[in-house]
This record gives C-alpha cells, sequence and structure tokens, in this order.
C-alpha cells in the first residue's frame, strides 16, 4: 500500500475580490487580493507542523482550504491521500478542524454541543460519552458541562471548542491560531495538548504568529509572507545559529525588496 504524507498540499492559490470598504481598509485600488500564491508543503505523519507569519499572509486561508472548507482557484491539497477538490466530504471526515472562526451558540452548553458534533460524525454513543469524560476532565469542563456558553470565559470556551474539533478522534488535526487571545494557564493548557497529539500518533498542523509557540512544539515550520512559502524545514535550517524571530525579520526583509 502506498504511503502518503499526512497532508500535501501543491501549487495552492486562492484570490479573493475586495469591496470598496475593503479595499479602503487594504489602502489599495485592486479589485482583488490574492491571498494564497502557489503554496506547497507537506506534513508527514505524526508530527507538529507549524505556519508562521503575521496577520494576513494567508495562512488562515490556506487552512481553510486544507479543511476543504473553500476551494482553491487552483492547485490542490491531499490528507492522506485524498484530494479536497475531489473529495471534500471524506477531507472533512478525516480531519478536526479548530478555529477562532468558530463561535459556539451561547444558549447551549459543552455537554449538548460534544453530543452535536458527535453526531455529526456518526461517534457511537457509548464512544462519545466515553471521549466526553476524558476530554472534560483534561480540561477541567466537567465543572461547567451544562452552563451555557455566554456564562463560560474565554479560556473555558477555547478549551471546548478544541474538546469539540477532536470529538472524533480524528488522526490529523488543524488548528488555526490555537492560542491567540488566551491568558498564560489556557495557553499552556492548549500547548500541552498539543505535545499529548504528538505522542498519541496524530498529525497536527497549526498556524500562528508566535514564535516560542512553534519553538516549543513544531518539528518544522514554514514562514508564510504574501501568500507565499519563505522558507521551510526544521528550524535548525530554517533559522541556523539565529533564534527564530531574527530568521523570520530577515526572510520578512528580503521578501519586501523582492516586491
Amino acid at each position: 500500500m502506498e504511503k502518503h504524507p499526512a497532508i500535501r498540499a501543491h501549487d495552492l492559490r486562492k484570490t479573493f475580490k475586495l469591496s470598496a470598504k475593503q479595499r479602503q481598509l487594504e489602502r489599495s485600488h485592486e479589485r482583488t487580493k490574492t491571498a494564497v500564491d502557489g503554496l506547497s508543503f507537506q506534513v508527514e505523519a505524526g508530527e507538529i507542523y507549524g505556519l508562521l507569519g503575521p496577520n494576513g499572509a494567508g495562512k488562515t486561508t490556506t487552512l481553510r482550504m486544507l479543511a476543504a472548507l473553500i476551494r482553491p482557484d487552483a492547485g490542490d491539497a491531499f490528507v492522506e491521500g485524498v484530494s479536497v477538490v475531489g473529495d471534500a466530504m471524506e477531507v472533512r471526515r478525516r480531519i478536526g478542524f479548530l478555529t477562532s472562526e468558530l463561535k459556539l451558540e451561547d444558549a447551549f452548553s459543552p455537554d449538548y454541543l460534544f453530543d452535536f458534533f458527535s453526531a455529526l460524525r456518526h461517534v457511537d454513543p457509548a464512544v462519545r460519552d466515553a471521549r466526553k469524560r476524558a476530554l472534560f476532565e483534561r480540561f477541567g469542563i466537567d465543572r461547567f458541562a451544562h452552563t451555557k456558553v455566554a456564562d463560560l470565559s474565554t479560556g473555558m470556551k477555547q478549551k471546548t471548542s478544541l474538546a469539540v474539533s477532536v470529538a472524533h478522534d480524528p488522526s490529523v488535526v488543524i488548528f488555526d491560531e490555537p492560542t491567540n487571545g488566551l491568558d498564560v494557564l489556557t495557553a499552556k493548557t492548549v500547548t500541552d495538548f498539543l505535545l499529548e497529539l504528538r505522542a498519541q500518533g496524530k498529525t497536527v498542523l497549526l498556524s500562528t504568529h508566535i514564535f516560542s509557540l512553534v519553538e516549543k512544539v513544531c518539528d518544522r515550520v514554514g514562514v508564510v509572507i504574501d501568500g507565499r512559502m519563505a522558507a521551510c524545514g526544521t528550524l535548525a535550517e530554517v533559522a541556523g545559529e539565529r533564534s527564530l524571530e531574527d530568521a523570520f525579520f530577515d526572510l520578512y526583509a528580503a521578501c519586501a525588496k523582492e516586491a
């Protein structure tokens, strides 16, 4: 049986039309913006791979294409050998996806939401209940299981979103800025969980603009600037003797000169 990378992106491209308001915010007269411009990389099974870049670099758009939530204009990507263009439903079945755009309904409780998303994934009720107990205890959600989302703290909402996103025990998990805006305690909980997922043999792809998170958890990193891959490899290959932060700003300056 042929072995595939867990994730392979090949020449992904995505362009969006800009409204008049967006053009004003972008300070541009262009009617379109190329968010992702020929991006290629691959993530091996069982590793944590980080997409590092500033806001607006195209990281979120890339992850949304990989999660088969939006279709690329050109190129393709494969999750465990399955094309996001050719079989989006199967890709969605195989992955867990966490994004800040996932808004939990205020009127529902973590317990209800976990059951709801498990049902969408066709998780057996006995398996669901065992997994819910383990995840809720792991994140301290058990004490708030029947509290409305509207009454939860920001950190507890993020933990609930995290638990819901892996309710079906996916082999590939994709996280968009998983620690963004969190207090240090909740951020550590999330970071520790990323390492636990790798220890379980899961494949993790995350986007972030936080250098320390990449340095702590990622096996390899891809630096994305203006929708293109500026550098990729292990931390040592990308940064050399420099800090990751210094290497990033050198890459950023080099890309700015080429623009």
